[in-house]
């Protein structure tokens, strides 16, 4: 993939701000010894205050989803790391170019007319579009997905939108904009809905078991550097509760399931 050195120690340079995002979401660059790479930088300064995260923590809640991550195995999320930036201390990810699909291709995730699911996806929720068509939201049942799917259970993600589903198209498939994650209250809301209920494959539940393992010890250590007590708690007891029920979860009645805006 990439070296981190090369995120951790190259001089990063701005390119120009992602307007449509909610915080301050830069593009960049690094360069260190002739190699370099696009980043996305997030200046701790630039996040907005949240009701139900404290404040000046997103950038540690998108890095401890990468060792979270990285610690499953999975590579869900692309490489990131903490730094001091042009505007100070914040998140650095490396950037994920997407594949451009040909016309009428249908998305990862996407929105199909209503009685159109394609073969080899699933669909999630029946709604109105904007002309008040009749649409289904779907996403792949693809086994990248699926893991995805697991992940965001367990640092209890709450805004999975399908615009954070970054496909490359060289089979692997990238989750991105994970700061609001690792509440200790159930906040999982997603577009990854379409497996509910349904058995978690063995393998991804091996995973969760040594997950489980290593919170209880020296990852656990490292992430209550970036996240609190009463959220490493938590995220243990969502590992415990997959392990237990070896389902993916379903919706909650005391949470909006789906992100808005959906993408």
């Amino acid at each position: 993939m990439i070296d981190l050195d090369l995120l951790r120690s190259g001089e990063l340079s701005l390119h120009g701000r992602l307007v449509a995002a909610s915080n301050g979401t830069f593009q960049g660059s690094v360069s260190l010894d002739g190699d370099s790479a696009t980043v996305v930088y997030k200046p701790v300064q630039g996040e907005r205050p949240l009701w139900d995260f404290p404040d000046g923590t997103l950038a540690q809640r998108e890095y401890a989803a990468y060792v979270v991550s990285e610690a499953l195995g999975w590579s869900v999320v692309p490489p990131t790391l903490l730094r001091d930036g042009p505007l100070g201390e914040g998140m650095v990810q490396l950037w994920i170019d997407e594949v451009e699909r040909p016309p009428g291709d249908t998305e990862l995730v996407d929105i199909v007319p209503q009685g159109r699911v394609p073969k080899g996806w699933v669909g999630v929720l029946d709604a109105l579009d904007g002309r008040h068509n009749p649409v289904t939201l779907v996403h792949a049942e693809i086994d990248p997905l699926r893991r995805m799917a697991v992940f965001d259970a367990i640092v209890n993600n709450a805004d999975r939108k399908g615009g954070h589903v970054l496909d490359p198209g060289d089979g692997r498939v990238f989750g991105v904009d994970h700061g609001v994650t690792f509440n200790a209250d159930d906040k999982l809301r997603t577009v990854l809905w379409g497996w509910a209920g349904e058995p978690v494959p063995p393998e991804l539940l091996e995973d969760v078991k040594k997950l489980a393992d290593e919170l209880a010890g020296k990852l656990g250590t490292e992430l209550c550097e970036l996240i609190t007590a009463v959220e490493l708690t938590a995220t243990r007891e969502r590992c415990s509760s997959l392990l237990k029920t070896g389902v993916f979860p379903s919706p909650s009645d005391d949470w909006p399931a789906i992100p808005w805006p959906a993408f």
